[in-house]
């Protein structure tokens, strides 16, 4: 049965199929297309029809047609989440109880906390919990407008561990509509029966978890934490050209604390994403910009939610879209750092602290996280033939309500191949 959203206030991000971008930067980010007064058709879970209400012909429709009531809501592209690390075993609340008693980053991880803690809580919680906890934190995303999510290992930190949890992730595709990507990221932290041995994990990492993970076909991308006292440019150099043989695309965590040069690193090995972003050089963005105007570069995605959290800098997102850039958003959910999905309030973090303008902020939530996953032909923007994950308000005054009403959820429904 056909379902029709109709009689919407707004219905952004619109392409004619043809038109339909893969990413939009610079100021093409605050000029997405908009209809007023417009209806939204889905069905077989795909996008089958839009425009204003004033094109309906009567004639044209299906004999049964499901009409929900839009007047004085929007209806927009659903929120894709290009990076989280979902899977985890517990909280780690007593850590931010340190935080809040003076610890920092660094000597909560120095002290056996951070990565570590939550890699040794993993490796003792049965698989079947951690599904049944993966899908509530799916569910509760759903609530604020996520419909796609990008799923990291990286607390495993073995071969073992870390195959359970991408077939946790594997389990989850079959117990969800949601779009779900997973991402092998082994190279998250040195383990502490490595320490002191960072060399000969990264070695276990590149020719025995990552050939094995890809025989079981059990990720989409590839990751590391490029990051001083984590692993180095070259290791993301190294990691990435085997992982490319393997056809695994590279997204990398790069320059959170430090710039380390794995901008460079990734821009050189083809990355899909560098995400992060906080700690940004001049030299790091005209690197970005050259990158992009030779061709596609690596999307940035900045995580305010982090910033947020862990009270560092937030990256300099109006700066890199003022000098053409693209630039994607995620919440970077995860136990230590970004405990929450919430995107409404990465939103508004986007706008608050980052300076963009509420449509750029919807840009970097959709069409632009589509594309660092690389899927921007099948989602992120509203067009016929994509597939129809897509958002319906409440009644708010224009599009810069969501953004501006910070920790409030204004979403009525959010649509996941049109359920």
């Amino acid at each position: 049965m056909r379902t029709r959203l109709e009689n919407l206030d707004g219905l952004a991000l619109t392409f004619a199929n043809e038109a339909s971008p893969a990413f939009l930067s610079g100021k093409n980010m605050d000029e997405a297309p908009i209809l007023r007064n417009a209806f939204l058709d889905m069905e077989g879970g795909m996008i089958v029809g839009f425009g204003l209400m004033d094109d309906i012909r009567p004639e044209d429709d299906p004999p049964r047609i499901r009409r929900v009531d839009g007047r004085g809501r929007w209806a927009l592209p659903a929120l894709i989440d290009s990076h989280t690390h979902m899977v985890f075993a517990e909280e780690r609340s007593e850590e931010f109880e340190m935080r809040m008693r003076g610890a920092t980053y660094a000597e909560i991880a120095a002290a056996g906390g951070g990565i570590l803690n939550s890699a040794a809580a993993l490796e003792v919680c049965s698989e079947e919990s951690l599904v049944h906890a993966l899908l509530q934190r799916l569910s509760q995303a759903r609530t604020s407008g996520s419909a796609v999510v990008e799923i990291k290992s990286g607390y495993g930190l073995s071969l073992d561990a870390e195959i359970k949890m991408l077939r946790v992730i594997k389990h989850a595709k079959s117990l969800t509509r949601m779009p779900l990507f997973a991402t092998f990221l082994g190279a998250h932290a040195v383990p502490s029966r490595f320490q002191g041995q960072r060399e000969v994990y990264f070695d276990e990492v590149l020719n025995v978890m990552l050939p094995a993970i890809a025989s079981e076909g059990l990720a989409d991308f590839v990751d590391i934490f490029c990051e001083d006292q984590y692993f180095t440019p070259n290791e993301l150099s190294r990691l990435a050209e085997a992982a490319t043989r393997l056809g695994l695309p590279l997204k990398a965590h790069v320059n959170q604390f430090t710039s380390t040069g794995g901008i460079q690193a990734s821009i050189a090995s083809k990355a899909l994403s560098v995400d992060h972003l906080e700690v940004m050089t001049e030299q790091d963005i005209a690197d970005l910009k050259d990158a992009w105007s030779n061709s596609t570069g690596p999307m940035p995605v900045a995580l305010p939610g982090c910033s947020l959290f862990l009270n560092i800098p937030y990256a300099p997102g109006r700066q890199m879209i003022d000098s053409g850039l693209p630039l994607a958003l995620a919440s970077d959910f995860n136990p230590g750092s970004a405990p929450s999905s919430n995107l409404m309030l990465v939103w508004s973090l986007a706008c608050h602290q980052m300076k963009l303008t509420p449509m750029e902020g919807l840009v970097a939530l959709t069409i632009n996280a589509a594309a660092a996953l690389g899927v921007s032909q099948r989602m992120g923007s509203i067009a016929i033939g994509k597939e129809a994950h897509v958002l319906l308000t409440k009644p708010i005054q224009g599009l810069a309500s969501l953004p501006y009403h910070f920790g409030e959820n204004l979403i009525e429904h959010t649509f996941v191949f049109g359920q």
